[in-house]
Parts: structure tokens; sequence; C-alpha cells
């Protein structure tokens, strides 16, 4: 009998094993947006005092040190992460230096754009991430099909910003900003339903947690790259 005891015992079993799932779920959504926020701390409090040192920011911004320091993150993204070899305690680790690291290499925007502007800004950030990411945690679209292009994107924006660093062109930057934006609030999306996804209990805890770390990794890129373009736009220049 199709609803006979045996499948009422068979769906109330699926319905725990479910309610299981999404409340692991949760939690590893929450892990990975706290190691994101820490993240973000760790870099706004190194770029904001490191600004307020005469010295520090001479000693970086007066030597050819700051190509060190501009491109150390990046180098960092290909050669510092390895989860496949890595604890997830490691991993915790070396995001907390990569997140340092980053804000040495944004002491400038301190130098460059008033207080209220940054705030401004970020609190913009913040909201278009929340929404941006919650549309990727609740969509039942598949956002892969729009991964390619977003990739595509982001190297050719790597590039362009790479060689604007010669070029010093306005309207260069103008385009770079304007795309920056639309990829990586389009990366946000698509990343947070792959981190979804990416969940599975069987996993294990330490895997799941060298995945959430990674997974924090990739919104805190997108967070920080899309707050440095809107600043492009709306950031008021100290005079």
């Amino acid at each position: 009998m199709a609803n006979g005891p045996f499948g009422r015992f068979a769906t109330y079993d699926r319905t725990i094993d479910q309610a299981q799932f999404d409340a692991g779920l949760r939690q590893h959504m929450l892990s990975v947006y706290n190691y994101m926020c820490m993240a973000l701390a760790v870099t706004g409090l190194v770029a904001f005092f490191g600004s307020q040192s005469q010295a520090l920011v001479q000693a970086i911004y007066g030597t050819p040190l700051k190509w060190v320091v501009m491109l150390a993150p990046l180098a960092f993204i290909f050669f510092g992460f390895r989860p496949q070899t890595m604890s997830a305690g490691t991993l915790r680790t070396m995001l907390l230096v990569f997140s340092a690291l980053m804000g040495l290499s944004m002491m400038a925007i301190f130098l460059v754009f008033t207080g209220a502007s940054i705030a401004r800004v970020f609190f913009i950030t913040a909201g278009m991430f929340a929404a941006t990411s919650l549309y990727g945690y609740t969509t039942k679209a598949d956002l892969s099909k729009m991964g390619s292009f977003l990739v595509m994107g982001l190297i050719g924006l790597i590039i362009a910003g790479l060689v604007n660093i010669f070029l010093q062109s306005s309207a260069l930057q103008f385009a770079i900003s304007a795309i920056g934006v639309l990829v990586f609030t389009g990366l946000t999306a698509w990343d947070t339903q792959n981190i979804k996804e990416s969940y599975a209990e069987s996993y294990g805890q330490e895997a799941n947690s060298r995945m959430a770390v990674m997974g924090a990794l990739s919104l805190y890129l997108n967070f920080i790259n899309l707050f440095q373009f809107l600043l492009q736009f709306m950031g008021q220049r100290e005079e």
C-alpha cells in the first residue's frame, strides 16, 4: 500500500534528514559569512591605522616597495592557498595574513578619499553585496551558465588594470570601474550559489570547514573589488 506505515516512516525519515541538512547548510553559510566579515575587519583596520602612520606611508609609497605591496595580494591568491593540502586552521590563518596584506595595499584610499565618502560607499557596497548574495542563495535559476562569461570578464579586468597602471588613462579607468561593478555583482551571486551547492554533510567537518574558508575568500574578494570600483564612481577625493 503506497501510503502504508512503511511509506509514512520513509517520508518521516526523509523529512528528518532534510531538516538536518538544512540546519547544517545554514551553519556552513554562517561560517562563510563570519570568516568573510573577519577578513574585512582585518583589512579595514590595517588600511586605516596604516594610513595614519606617516613613516609607514613613506616607507611604502615613497619607495619601489609600493609595487611589492600592490602585487603581493595577487601573488598570494595563486600561491598562498592550498585547500587540498592545508588544514582548515591553516587556511584560516592564511586568510588573516592575506587580508592584512590587502589592508596594506588599500591604505592609499584613506589618503586619496575623504573618510565620510569611504564610509558611505562601504555601506552602499554592503547593501548591494547582501542583496546579490541573498539572490544567489535563494534563486532556483542555474547561475553556472553565466559563470564562464564572468570569469572572462574578470580576466579582462585584471589585464586592463595592469595596463592602466602604466597608461594612467582616466577613460580606461572609468570603463574598468563600470565593467568591474557588473562583473563582481554577478560573481557574488554566482559564488554564493556555488558555495551553497558544494556543501555536503558526508564530506565531514574538516572538509566543510576548508570549503567555508575558501568560500569566504571568494566572497571577500568580490566585496573588496566591488567596494573599490564603486569608490571610483562615488568617492569624494581629499582637496
